[in-house]
């Protein structure tokens, strides 16, 4: 892959993190960023990747788990998109459940992850159309950012409790230095 001379990076993390603000920051400031979560997301069965309709379920919860371990990423625009030789550096911003289809083909993941007061806070703010914005989601997200069961493992942590731009000029940073 070095010699493409272009390279991907993932910027993952729970729900409030940031990772759409960075996705805008990165844009700002004229880097290639894909906001996964709105170009590349759809509801589909992780592992095969066929789309899938949400089925009734008997609660709120129940419905905001199954929703969200069906948030996928289309994986051949992924691979696409990755392929792509316009960019020097692509940015794809967002969660995925089947992130490990695709993971083995960026040059670096980082992890967007902050403290559960900032977390909560934030998520406090959203607006109930957005993820994150009812109680029956915020109770998924607080578990899902103790246990980090749904993050990549080996990525790169990032401290994103510090402000926007300091976690974007960190990113880059450290896309220079790999």
């Amino acid at each position: 892959r070095a010699e493409m001379g272009v390279r991907n990076y993932l910027i993952e993390g729970v729900s409030g993190t940031g990772k759409t603000s960075v996705c805008h920051e990165l844009r700002r400031r004229g880097h290639h960023a894909i906001n996964g979560d709105r170009e590349l997301a759809y509801q589909g069965d992780p592992k095969t990747g066929k789309p899938v309709d949400a089925l009734a379920h008997e609660s709120a919860a129940a419905s905001v788990t199954w929703g969200h371990e069906h948030h996928i990423w289309d994986v051949g625009k992924v691979k696409s998109l990755i392929s792509d030789q316009r960019n020097a550096i692509s940015f794809f911003c967002g969660g995925s459940r089947n992130f490990s289809r695709f993971i083995d083909l960026f040059d670096g993941v980082f992890v967007l992850d902050v403290d559960l007061d900032t977390l909560n806070r934030r998520l406090a703010e959203r607006s109930e159309d957005e993820f994150g914005g009812r109680p029956s989601e915020r109770g998924l997200i607080v578990r899902l950012h103790a246990t980090k069961e749904d993050i990549p493992t080996g990525g790169v942590f990032i401290d994103a409790a510090a402000p926007l731009e300091r976690v974007v000029d960190e990113i880059i940073s450290k896309c220079r230095e790999a």
